[in-house]
């Protein structure tokens, strides 16, 4: 049974620390070492992730089994009616115990709590990510596609999937 929690500024550190443990293991087969490493210092230093949250409307939600973080989730809005799922990632020892499901429901109860209308979910997924099927488990469709250059030479190569909720 899992617990969620809407972290704050002060949870920089322990978001940094278990995207150190579920990042690099997740792309491991799909990215080169050295654009996870980009990748991570991209999204994942200290400050960057507290930018996310102060500057750029990142709200992250933390799961826990009892007292541990088991996996987070972040949600942007990003127009007036469509929300962005930035991140979910469950650390490994906790995938196939449906933490990505809750978290994923976590994310659209608080969407709905802030955006009590209609509007859209959408995530950026890595084309050739597993977690691609999770997604269309959770009723999620392919709207379209794209490679999106993050900088010093890296792209991310996606589907954009959305939900209406």
């Amino acid at each position: 049974m899992f617990t969620i929690r809407k972290a704050t500024t002060a949870d920089c550190g322990l978001i940094q620390k278990l995207a150190q443990q579920i990042f690099p293991v997740t792309y491991r087969d799909i990215l080169a070492p050295e654009q996870i490493d980009y990748m991570m210092e991209w999204m994942y230093s200290l400050d960057n992730i507290r930018k996310q949250m102060e500057e750029e409307g990142h709200v992250y939600l933390l799961a826990y089994e009892e007292c541990e973080a088991a996996g987070y989730v972040s949600v942007q809005p990003q127009e007036e009616n469509v929300f962005h799922l930035q991140k979910i990632y469950v650390l490994p020892y906790y995938q196939g115990a449906h933490c990505g499901s809750f978290l994923f429901r976590e994310a659209i109860k608080y969407i709905k709590e802030i955006h009590p209308g209609p509007c859209l979910m959408e995530l950026n997924v890595n084309r050739h990510n597993k977690a691609l099927q999770f997604y269309e488990h959770m009723g999620m469709k392919k709207l379209r596609e794209g490679d999106f250059p993050i900088g010093n030479g890296y792209y991310m190569n996606d589907y954009i999937m959305g939900i209406e909720i």
